[in-house]
């Protein structure tokens, strides 16, 4: 039986991994597919503390990861498909392919994943010009013209990033001011690569078997076509919360909700990172939620004895 299972790998999962073996727990993180989470996707992560000419996120991720099995937690590609709570300070179940683990405390590590426009034909066009990662896939359109839509450090971030691969990148919002960073705001306004198109929003994806055009709607109701070979989605993200709707409380956009302790309305089940009802979503937020969710924890285990 586990002492405390941490379901995603993401920078919550892996630093609550570090601090409940550091703890002394018998710690497992559970993960699907690869460690690192949304931070691993990074291209340069400039606002961590310690890190004064930046770090990638593939490295932080990587040493992170490390760092945590080193202090003795383990990484199980085995995801979790099902959570039954136990009562009364009995060990919860965690159900998957490989069968089912029982762990007397939980925390709930599963990130977010970027959110969709919601426009007709984005699914079809995924992969065919349409992205969400300007990490993963900006070098695929080195030398062409792609588009971002959003306005916050996501989308001033991605613009960045593909104006090191792009002839040209189109930065659309549908708001004339940006709500991201101001620093960031001036990279991208300084960039003669980036032409800003604000006021405007993403009406329809156009093009035959891949992404050609976009179909633009200004605030004033006039519309426009743009030609893009791309077009990175980032206005947003939303919580991977669906496995436990109806089991943890959450809010409306599906977040889950957390007391200070970052414990759910379950005893012995928290929540840490972007999946949780927060302020702020950043790298040095999940990191130490991680380390909080994992410190309650062990906490919570001591009341509850052997």
């Amino acid at each position: 039986m586990l002492d405390l299972a941490i379901i995603g790998s993401g920078v919550a999962g892996l630093t609550a991994g570090l601090y409940g073996a550091r703890a002394g727990l018998n710690t497992a993180i559970f993960e699907q597919l690869i460690p690192g989470g949304q931070a691993a996707t990074i291209l340069k992560l400039e606002n961590y503390p310690g890190f004064a000419a930046g770090v990638d996120g593939v490295t932080m991720m990587s040493d992170l990861m490390t760092q945590a099995m080193d202090a003795g937690a383990t990484l199980r590609y085995d995801p979790v498909e099902a959570l039954q709570p136990g009562e009364a300070g009995q060990p919860h179940r965690l159900l998957g392919p490989a069968g089912s683990i029982e762990a007397r405390s939980v925390i709930i590590a599963t990130g977010a994943s970027p959110r969709k426009l919601d426009l007709p034909r984005e699914e079809e066009l995924t992969g065919r010009g349409v992205c969400y990662c300007a990490t993963c896939d900006g070098a695929l359109f080195r030398n062409r013209t792609v588009a971002v839509v959003g306005g916050g450090d996501t989308a001033l971030t991605d613009a960045l990033v593909l104006a090191g691969f792009a002839e040209k990148v189109l930065l659309i919002h549908r708001r004339e001011e940006f709500r991201g960073s101001p620093i960031l705001q001036k990279r991208v306004r300084e960039n003669e690569k980036i032409q800003l198109l604000l006021g405007r929003r993403v009406e329809a994806l156009l093009g035959e078997n891949k992404l050609e055009q976009l179909l633009l709607r200004a605030q004033d109701g006039s519309a426009e076509s743009v030609a893009s070979d791309g077009l990175f989605v980032a206005v947003g993200i939303e919580p991977r919360t669906q496995l436990f709707r109806g089991l943890v409380e959450m809010d409306s956009a599906g977040r889950i909700l957390t007391q200070r302790d970052l414990s759910t309305n379950i005893p012995g089940i928290y929540a840490a990172g972007d999946c949780r009802d927060t302020l702020l979503r950043q790298v040095v937020t999940g990191a130490a939620d991680g380390a909080l969710a994992a410190t309650m924890a062990a906490e919570y285990l001591l009341t509850l004895g052997n």
